[in-house]
């Protein structure tokens, strides 16, 4: 829904049938072996509404819980943290991820996302957590099946090589890379993983696309 308002402002109209985010893809995940379970979420508001409206057992308080899920959060307080490291540390429970993404782009430069904020608190804790959606073929794989689409018919773009760009490796569709977050021309030429194509911005994929028309 966040999306949608976003995009909405740059006056690009969506639906909900546009969007498949690592957020729903947790979702799947934990109805599928945690359908019971007591979660505690250290993640937005609105990261906290959406697995309410899913019908998951969300709590913000520090009572006993199963699950201890842990997101990109713009949110995130000291207390926050607190609670979070007193649970991993006090009780017995799975810790899950949205995401590995260890940065996220912003109009400066870039703040810690996901992965960063998981990496804090496995110092803190010395727990793992269980990370879902990218880089595993299983939100490609979903999709196709979803719109009935081939491997030749789907492409992964992004900006992250270990994450979007290994997605699409690992489900065996196009990748294309574009420059405008983190990854740069000389991350692709000194690691390992290769997009199919590199391209300075999704607006030029689109400005392709039109002139072969």
């Amino acid at each position: 829904i966040d999306y949608i308002a976003h995009n909405g402002l740059m006056g690009i109209k969506s639906s909900l049938e546009n969007y498949f985010t690592s957020t729903q893809a947790t979702i799947m995940f934990l109805k599928e072996n945690y359908p019971d379970a007591k979660i505690y979420c250290q993640g937005t508001v609105s990261l906290i509404e959406e697995l309410k409206r899913a019908g998951l057992n969300i709590t913000e308080n520090v009572e006993p819980v199963d699950v201890v899920l842990a997101g990109f959060d713009n949110e995130l307080t000291s207390i926050k943290l607190r609670k979070t490291c007193e649970i991993l540390t006090e009780q017995d429970v799975h810790f899950i991820a949205t995401n590995p993404d260890l940065v996220c782009p912003v109009s400066f430069g870039f703040v810690p996302d996901c992965g960063s904020i998981c990496k804090m608190l496995e110092n803190a804790t010395g727990k793992t957590p269980l990370y879902i959606g990218k880089p595993e073929a299983t939100m490609v794989n979903t999709v196709m099946k979803k719109f009935n689409c081939t491997a030749e018919e789907t492409v992964v773009i992004g900006d992250r090589l270990y994450t979007d760009i290994k997605t699409g490796l690992n489900a065996g569709v196009t990748t294309i890379c574009v420059l405008t977050g983190e990854a740069t021309v000389d991350m692709i030429k000194k690691g390992n993983i290769k997009p199919t194509y590199t391209i300075n911005s999704v607006k030029d994929i689109y400005e392709i696309i039109s002139n072969s028309d």
